[in-house]
């Protein structure tokens, strides 16, 4: 999973870094909420980590600006604060959990665990099947009809978010932001390259999911 960590406690921060990118998350982190905030809007992560008490911006009005907005991205809320009045008011804002400072790193780890198995797409062995192909994101296997074949690390991404948005229109700087991270500073060109190259691995392995130019906005994977 793509997880950001809004947290100001630097060297926490570190600690939590170090231990997801070891379970092999891609972890991106800020510590201001109004980062925080501004990163969440772009939709790029799978999961927020969230300090409840933040500078320039709090937990809570975080999250519920980003509930207001639609965004429905999960969010733990890690905090000091662990008062049962505490714990409601979070989840009332908005929060899927609550992890109350200080805290064994494994329970992090598994409350993570158990947010990653929340999406009914994803198989028990991580496998992701839509339509007439099987994809693994771990290996970048892409299985189809008429064979398989290895996608990289950066295609495996853009594979997976496009097979798990089948239908959906998905603007160019949400895939931006998505596949390279937010602030990426990546070119627009390198986005259209990479479709360029999924279209080809869709084709090699006899798929007929097709991705569709939206002019002006960005791109949908179809089916048929």
């Amino acid at each position: 999973m793509r997880i950001l960590l809004v947290e100001d406690d630097e060297k926490l921060c570190e600690a939590i870094i170090f231990a997801l990118e070891r379970e092999g998350h891609i972890v991106d982190a800020c510590h201001e909420g109004d980062d925080g905030l501004r990163w969440i809007l772009q939709q790029a992560h799978d999961l927020i980590l969230l300090d409840r008490m933040l500078p320039v911006m709090d937990g809570i009005s975080i999250l519920k600006r980003i509930r207001a907005e639609g965004i429905a991205i999960p969010v733990v809320l890690v905090t000091a604060l662990g008062s049962v009045g505490e714990r409601v008011g979070g989840l009332d804002a908005g929060a899927d959990d609550y992890l109350v400072k200080p805290f064994a790193m494994d329970e992090l780890l598994a409350r993570v665990r158990a947010m990653g198995r929340r999406p009914r797409q994803w198989e028990n062995k991580g496998k992701l099947s839509v339509h007439d192909v099987i994809f693994t994101p771990i290996s970048g296997i892409l299985e189809g009809q008429s064979g398989t074949c290895r996608l990289s690390k950066r295609e495996s991404v853009f594979m997976a978010f496009l097979l798990q948005n089948l239908g959906q229109t998905l603007p160019r700087d949400v895939l931006l932001a998505r596949v390279w991270g937010p602030d990426a500073g990546v070119e627009e060109c390198n986005l259209d390259s990479y479709i360029h190259f999924l279209r080809r691995r869709l084709h090699t392995v006899g798929s007929t999911l097709h991705i569709e130019t939206i002019r002006g906005i960005g791109y949908c994977l179809e089916a048929g």
